[in-house]
């Protein structure tokens, strides 16, 4: 049977070819189960397409409730009857599918359109250029190029709906963003192309240790594979764009730990053509590390930890969903006495934004009344978060306060600051919950993550169980004390002071 290429592969393509593998060629009993946080992913979908449709003020055609095996050809008629907007069409062309979740007529022709929960650029919660998604491009290219096939193609742009009810117009035709200087229009042929070659078998894919992993259904079959192939991917950072460049005989962990640093990096020349001589040598370190039996963590520049008799360590939870930082919670211990710390939390009791106002402001003035304390988080979520925060409610504080307090020499980013740039791990991952299991830290919940905790809220949001709410704040809490578990072991390393 002859497959037909959809949005939903280039989509998957973007993030991990070897998932449009295995959904194509796979065995489904592989499968993990599917996450209660992909379902409510699924769920909030859903929703805000239905509110978005249902707060229209424009006369459309639904054909979403079309039987599926009818819908092309209604949606053919339609478009022939010239109607302005429909919604919930399918469209073909060859080997080409399309559900577009609008199709709109500007002139004498249509320009797809998806409703989607998400913003519609990259970066769009923090500074950033604003390009279009590479994902959302490729699919709304797909609508386009069988409208194109079909004749009644308006132009080469289309456009996405998004979380904040802006539309963002996408040019097909311009570069991605300032930076690159292919066209959307170039990604999605290559995209479609590779795709293709996995959908016909030409081309078998390999799995790569990824950040998505976390969401996949494939997660535990390829992490079997991966670790049983002792692939490139389980060095940190070590993505399936640089495994790609290294040559053959390099191809697992052990391969690149057996060789000389000196082979690999001479002067200010590297051996791996498209990877520098800094990020060769810190992948050859980590390889080393992990084929080490027994292995530690060591320091490769000075490290100073701020000294205080206080300190803080913080953590957030957001819900992405409606743009919402619902939990600040930090860990207090005073002159280095962990018996006697204590977990602080300010949530945010209903799911408003007068509610998240509150919590961040109590936030806000519980750490500014610890003055001398030294502040650890890990990454720069906190800081982001916290400046959105004062963008939004500047009767609290202002995003220049946010900045100078962050800048502040107490406060220590102890992912970007020493674990990243100043330390070889022996681990896959620099992950907090990485890095503190290596350690011996262990969460209470039996499934904790992120992902995890967002569920729980709109759980909680939903019933109001006092049992989500402690389990939110006990995630948090192991969290926090996390943190500061890994500051014990940095600071018993030696090299630190």
């Amino acid at each position: 049977m002859r497959v037909m290429i959809t949005a939903s592969m280039l989509y998957s393509f973007t993030t991990c070819p070897h998932r449009v593998y295995l959904d194509l060629h796979g065995d489904p009993a592989w499968r993990d189960e599917t996450s209660a946080f992909v379902e409510l992913l699924w769920e909030r979908g859903h929703a805000f397409e239905e509110e978005t449709v249902a707060a229209l003020r424009v006369p459309f055609e639904n054909l979403r409730q079309v039987p599926r095996e009818a819908r092309e050809e209604s949606t053919r008629q339609a478009m022939e009857r010239g109607a302005q907007l429909i919604y919930g069409g399918r469209i073909s062309h060859a080997r080409l599918l399309g559900e577009p979740d609008l199709l709109r007529r500007e002139g004498s022709g249509y320009v797809p359109g998806d409703i989607k929960s998400g913003v519609g650029v990259e970066g769009a919660c923090d500074a950033s250029d604003g390009k279009p998604k590479r994902h959302y491009a490729v699919q709304l290219a797909l609508y386009s190029d069988i409208l194109r096939h079909k004749g009644v193609a308006a132009s080469t742009e289309a456009f996405v709906w998004d979380i904040h009810g802006e539309e963002i117009r996408y040019n097909l035709a311009s570069p991605r963003g300032p930076r690159v200087s292919a066209t959307m229009w170039d990604e999605y042929r290559m995209a479609l192309a590779a795709v293709q070659d996995i959908a016909s078998g030409r081309v078998q894919t390999r799995p790569a240790l990824i950040g998505e992993c976390a969401l996949c259904p494939w997660r535990s079959y390829c992490r079997r594979q991966i670790v049983r192939d002792d692939d490139l991917t389980l060095v940190p950072e070590l993505g399936r764009a640089a495994r790609a460049k290294f040559p053959a005989e390099i191809s697992t962990v052990a391969d690149l730990a057996r060789r000389k640093l000196s082979d690999l990096v001479a002067g200010d020349r590297s051996a791996i053509p498209g990877i520098g001589c800094t990020t060769l040598r810190r992948y050859h370190a980590r390889a080393v590390l992990q084929k080490t039996p027994a292995a530690t963590p060591y320091f490769t520049a000075k490290v100073l930890l701020p000294k205080s008799d206080a300190e803080l360590f913080f953590d957030v939870e957001t819900d992405p969903f409606r743009s919402l930082c619902y939990l600040h919670g930090f860990v207090e211990r005073v002159g280095k006495i962990t018996s006697g710390e204590r977990y602080v939390s300010f949530f945010a009791e209903e799911a408003v934004e007068a509610a998240e106002r509150d919590a961040f402001a109590r936030a806000w003035a519980y750490v500014r009344g610890h003055r001398d304390a030294v502040v650890y988080f890990y990454s720069h979520y906190e800081r982001t978060i916290w400046r959105q925060l004062a963008r939004r409610f500047p009767e609290v504080t202002t995003e220049r306060e946010v900045e100078a307090l962050f800048d502040e020499s107490r406060f220590l980013d102890l992912y970007s600051d020493i674990v990243k740039s100043r330390m070889i791990w022996p681990t896959p991952s620099l992950s907090l919950k990485t890095l503190a299991r290596f350690l011996g830290f262990a969460w209470r919940d039996t499934d904790p993550s992120g992902a995890g905790s967002i569920q729980w809220f709109h759980q909680w949001v939903e019933t109001g169980d006092a049992t989500v709410r402690q389990r939110i704040l006990a995630y948090n809490e192991d969290d926090c004390r996390a943190l500061r578990v890994l500051v014990d072991a940095i600071g018993g390393l030696p090299g630190s002071a």
